[in-house]
């Protein structure tokens, strides 16, 4: 049979039928299938075609908005470039592991504060994390992330076991890796233990002249003993401990007892990451008894109950670390004093480790959370430790990605509202989709749905959908001022949630990380020069600046006025104020003998740009650290040298100068340079023009060398802040450009031309310098 009329009466649904309803549903449908006079089939095709163009129009619009968001506004996913092998994006994370040192397990500070300074790796000095999912990959196993670090002490070597989650079959192996310069560089020697299950919490000590391993495989439902056969890479079974799949667990000795801690999350009404069970033994091959008060504790995941990593003993007492799961798994270590011990007691109390969590959020390699510690005594009596960290919580990645979905789904129907508002989008619902408007159908199917109450439904609901468009234009009306405000908001709101689905979706974690060199990461010293009239630049500076991944500190050259307190400054990292007696520019390049690291970024208060644009510039000096490396070039030439902007360089395809109010450099060389005999005329000439020091620096670096001595980083973006401030200190451009002439002129004579040297743009196979 042919498909017939439907009529709407109420919430009944009829077939046939020409009046009360039926008539008046006919009518609508066939309102709003016509185009000009071409019929349904031919209004139908017409509606469709409007709202396709519209949908095209506007997937194209928001596409391109989305590509420029990702292009200049996201940072890049620095992680999932670590690797061609590993280092893939995973919902577990991003952990790592770093090494700390002190003089006492409650003192330990970052290896970064230690000043070990490595030429090879060009680390002056290095800094956490020391081990990542990089150094694995490249010692031939491909590993997402590594964590669960635990040291082996053998004399002055160490030895590093830790999980590595493999990138191929998704499961945790053991790694392990060696060091003979205590922590600070690690060769990677391998798999140390791989089985058909997960293995994590690789607990390492010495029995009787043996090495054992109890690594966590609790998927495989028990808890193993493996002794090492060849240390440090072959093991073999020695004993399956307990049929038991416990979770971090660890052996330790105290009072002629053998005492098993871990944790059974399988039986019932056991509490995840809450439950701690005592297990005690006269060997640590067992047999093994349980704790009178097992489960010693089930209770809140925060409360620290999880083991996390190896307990240590200091000033007589046995200490346990445990993991702080209350916001996300792993979020925090907690230490506790082991006070009681026996077969039927156990008392132990929370004593603080001392440890500064960092400020830096995501751009921290340990921002997040951090859930596992081995901290041991070597012979000279100095304590290290071995910690991991993550950038992200647990869940990152699913959750970015569901944010993302529920965005873009919400841009579709923001789409939708924008095109029926407008007019180009008829209904809600393709008349075409409307079951009396699929074709023809037998007089079963009629019958079926005559009878069916979902089938009825449909229609009645389809129906209503497609009178809300008319409806609302009716209401809204979108020529009008009320009505056009109406949509533009809906584009603003429209353009918030798309960039925010690009952000989830192909933003990676959101992190700035830094960027490794031959396998290690640095940190470098910044330094800003600025006044009392220029505070409010200062405060945004430091805000913004500390939270970068490689920024150790912020040295402040104060030139004029009272300095502000440190309490007014909001920094993530150290903050010290240098005031000086002279307002000079040449006190940009003082030689400071507080700084502890070899790179310095010289870089203006008025300047913001992104922390990824800063940790680019510092990789790239780190691979050529006797040049002046930065993010504005110029070219000086002609005759007379004249100074010009940026587009002059371009034009010609080259630069001879870097501009130091952003530039990185050797901190003891150019500072050494700068304040040497030969530069005193220089200086004379920067202090009676109170300008061209950045020029004055970039010719005793030419001078100094016949090979090339700067090097150019395009930063994304880039703003002057001082044009909102009102505190610019060169205002008038002509005026500026013509005293930096004068110095290109006076300089020359000094030392000699630099209008000869020239760096070409597009060099490098990075595409940094573009």
């Amino acid at each position: 049979m042919g498909s017939l009329p439907i009529a709407v009466s109420g919430s009944t649904v009829h077939g046939g039928g020409s009046g009360g309803g039926g008539s008046k549903w006919w009518r609508w449908c066939n309102k709003n299938t016509s185009c000009g006079k071409s019929g349904s089939n031919g209004g139908d095709g017409c509606a469709n075609s409007s709202a396709c163009v519209f949908f095209l129009v506007a997937f194209v619009c928001l596409a391109s908005i989305g590509g420029l968001y990702c292009r200049f506004l996201l940072p890049p996913n620095v992680h999932t470039t670590l690797s061609s092998l590993g280092c893939n994006e995973d919902n577990e994370g991003s952990w790592s592991i770093g090494v700390y040192y002190g003089d006492s397990p409650f003192n330990l500070k970052p290896i970064e504060e230690a000043n070990v300074w490595r030429n090879k790796t060009a680390a002056w000095p290095v800094a956490n994390p020391v081990v990542t999912c990089a150094s694995a990959s490249g010692a031939s196993f491909p590993s997402n992330f590594v964590a669960d670090p635990f040291l082996y002490v053998q004399g002055d070597i160490l030895y590093l076991f830790f999980e590595a989650k493999n990138s191929i079959t998704m499961q945790g192996d053991i790694g392990v890796a060696r060091s003979t310069d205590k922590g600070a560089t690690w060769e990677q020697l391998g798999v140390a233990l791989d089985e058909d299950w997960h293995l994590s919490y690789p607990y390492v000590f010495d029995y009787n002249g043996n090495i054992y391993m109890m690594p966590e495989g609790s998927a495989n439902g028990d808890l193993r003993l493996y002794r090492a056969v060849k240390f440090p890479t072959e093991w073999k079974l020695e004993k399956v401990l307990m049929k038991k799949p416990l979770v971090d667990s660890f052996i330790t000795q105290h009072d002629g007892k053998y005492w098993l801690f871990g944790s059974d999350h399988s039986g019932i009404g056991a509490k995840k990451n809450g439950q701690l069970e005592i297990w005690y033994s006269s060997s640590p091959l067992g047999p093994w008894k349980p704790h009178k008060k097992n489960p010693i504790y089930n209770t809140d995941k925060s409360k620290g109950a999880r083991n996390g990593g190896r307990p240590f003993l200091y000033d007589g007492h046995l200490h346990r670390a445990g993991q702080d799961c209350g916001e996300t798994y792993g979020r925090r270590l907690r230490v506790f004093k082991i006070e009681v011990l026996t077969p039927t007691d156990y008392k132990e109390v929370e004593v603080p480790l001392g440890l500064k969590e960092s400020m830096k959020g995501r751009n921290a390699w340990n921002g997040a959370r951090s859930h596992q510690l081995d901290v041991q005594q070597l012979s000279s009596g100095e304590w290290v430790a071995v910690m991991d960290g993550d950038r992200v919580p647990s869940g990152d990645v699913n959750r970015r990605f569901i944010l993302g979905c529920a965005s873009v789904l919400g841009v579709v129907m923001l789409v939708i509202l924008f095109g029926m508002l407008l007019g180009a989008v008829k209904g809600l619902v393709p008349l075409s989709w409307c079951p009396h408007n699929a074709g023809k159908r037998s007089d079963a199917t009629f019958n079926w749905e005559r009878s069916s109450l979902l089938s009825n439904r449909m229609r009645l609901f389809c129906s209503r959908l497609n009178r809300a468009s008319s409806s609302l234009r009716a209401r809204i009306k979108p020529r009008t001022c009320s009505g056009g405000l109406v949509l533009a908001v809906i584009f603003l709101v429209t353009l918030v949630l798309m960039c925010t689905g690009v952000k989830y979706i192909y933003g990676g974690s959101g992190a700035q990380e830094a960027y490794p060199l031959n396998g290690q990461y640095s940190q470098f010293t910044l330094l800003t020069m600025t006044y009392d009239a220029r505070l409010w630049n200062l405060k945004m500076y430091v805000k913004h600046y500390s939270k970068c991944s490689s920024v150790r500190e912020i040295v402040v050259v104060w030139n004029k006025g009272q300095p502000p307190e440190l309490s007014e400054l909001d920094s993530a990292v150290p903050v010290r104020i240098r005031v000086e007696e002279q307002n000079s520019l040449n006190n940009r390049f003082k030689v400071d003998p507080l700084i502890k690291t070899r790179a310095v970024l010289e870089l203006d208060d008025d300047i913001m740009m992104p922390c990824d644009d800063v940790e680019r510039g510092f990789k790239v000096w780190r691979e050529h650290p006797e040049r002046i490396v930065g993010f504005y070039p110029r070219l000086a030439d002609g005759n007379p040298l004249k100074y010009r902007a940026e587009n002059h360089a371009r034009e010609h395809n080259g630069y001879n100068m870097i501009l130091t109010g952003a530039a990185f450099m050797d901190s003891k060389m150019a500072f050494k340079k700068y304040w040497s005999k030969e530069a005193a005329a220089g200086r004379a000439v920067v202090d009676k023009l109170f300008n061209c020091e950045d020029v004055l620096l970039n010719y005793l670096y030419a001078n100094a060398s016949s090979s090339s001595t700067v090097e150019y980083v395009k930063p994304a973006w880039a703003i002057d802040t001082s044009k909102f401030s009102g505190v610019a200190i060169s205002r008038n451009t002509q005026t500026h450009y013509g005293l930096r002439s004068s110095c290109l002129q006076k300089f020359s004579e000094m030392y000699g031309s630099i209008s000869s040297r020239k760096s070409e743009f597009h060099h490098r196979s990075d595409g940094w310098d573009v």
